[in-house]
This record gives structure tokens, sequence and C-alpha cells, in this order.
């Protein structure tokens, strides 16, 4: 997943910077007034409406799920509140509670980022959707692939970056939101993302 660091280089891009003040002021005048958050600190929360997204596939989110939410989003805070109250875990309370409203503005955003941080069109080719894919062909496939996607696709859908390359599994319920996801981030036209999908098993 994102660091800190990388999420505060991200933030420095002047059109992800715009669009996450703009966002930014919108979402806590809709939802969270009293809410107080740094913009590093809100694109951090930004970046984890694919994760949250994903838990909500089967409409709720458990103990467990909530838990791992809120690790995350500690880890990509400003200093990390490990200790105090957290602005991206306050936050992440609003976003859950009205997925459905913000889904698309905020992932808006992350598609900014993705264009303003790396040639994601030069990663867009056609492929066929019905080729079995191995996991040697997807590991492969990793290690030609600019890595600053890699972080991206591990930030969004994995739980450790160490998982990127290991062997995986996800229930069919959350399995078709992250397929559902990639598609409104234009991933599915990215032959890595289906690639990455491919190789899990799903149960």
């Amino acid at each position: 997943m994102f660091t800190e660091f990388e999420i505060e280089s991200l933030i420095a891009l002047d059109d992800v910077i715009e669009a996450t003040a703009a966002l930014k002021k919108e979402f806590v005048k809709a939802e969270a007034p009293y809410l107080e958050i740094s913009d590093q600190d809100f694109f951090s929360l930004i970046m984890m409406a694919p994760t949250v997204g994903v838990a909500l596939a089967d409409g709720q989110v458990s103990f467990f799920e909530e838990m791992a939410l809120n690790k995350k989003a500690r880890k990509l805070s400003k200093g990390g509140y490990f200790w105090g109250k957290d602005p991206v875990v306050f936050g992440m309370k609003f976003l859950l509670s009205k997925y459905d409203i913000w889904e698309m503005k905020f992932l808006a955003v992350i598609r900014i980022a993705m264009e303003q941080s790396f040639d994601i069109a030069s990663l867009e080719q056609p492929y066929d959707p019905q080729v079995k894919v191995t996991l040697d062909d997807y590991r492969k496939a990793v290690l030609a692939t600019p890595y600053i996607f890699i972080r991206f696709l591990a930030s969004f859908f994995l739980d450790s970056d160490e998982d990127i390359i290991s062997p995986r599994s996800m229930t069919k319920t959350d399995h078709e939101r992250l397929l559902a996801i990639g598609d409104k981030l234009g991933l599915n036209k990215v032959p890595l993302f289906h690639y990455f999908c491919a190789t899990f098993e799903v149960h």
C-alpha cells in the first residue's frame, strides 16, 4: 500500500491537489461539516475509496474488515495518528455511510492521480479476456509493468504489498465489486489488471 510519503508526492501534483481541494470542500460541506482534515489526509481518504468499495460489496462491513480499513487509513495519514484521533479514519466513517453517492467523484480524482503520475494510456492495449492466465504469466507481466501502477493496485485491493505476486483468494461478491471498480477507473483497458483479477482464487 502507499506510504504517507508517496501520498505526499502524489498530492504535490498540480491537477491532483486542485481536484482534491475541490472535492474536500464539497464533501465536508455536504457530509461532515465538523471534519477537520488537511488536503493531504483527504487525498488519503480518496485513495481509500476502492478498498472501502470492496469492503461494502455485500452491503455491510464486518468487524474484521473495519479493523483492516482503520489500519490502512492510519498508515496513510500524515504523521501516523496511531494513538490519537485519526482524521482519515474519522472521515472514512462518513464515506462508508454514503459511499454510493460519492464513489464516482472519489474515483475520478484517483483517475486524475494515475494519469498525472504515470502514462497509463501506454498500458492500455487490446487483449483477449477469455484467454486463461496462469500465475506465472501474471508474475512476468508484473515485472514488465511500471512500479507506480503496481503500487496503485496493491494499495486499492490488497491488505499487504507482498500479496501482489502471491496466490490470493477472494469471495465472489468482493471479486465482482473489484471488477466493477476497475471498470469505473478505466483499469479494464489494461491487460495487467485483467491478469491481476484472473489470478484470484474466487470462492
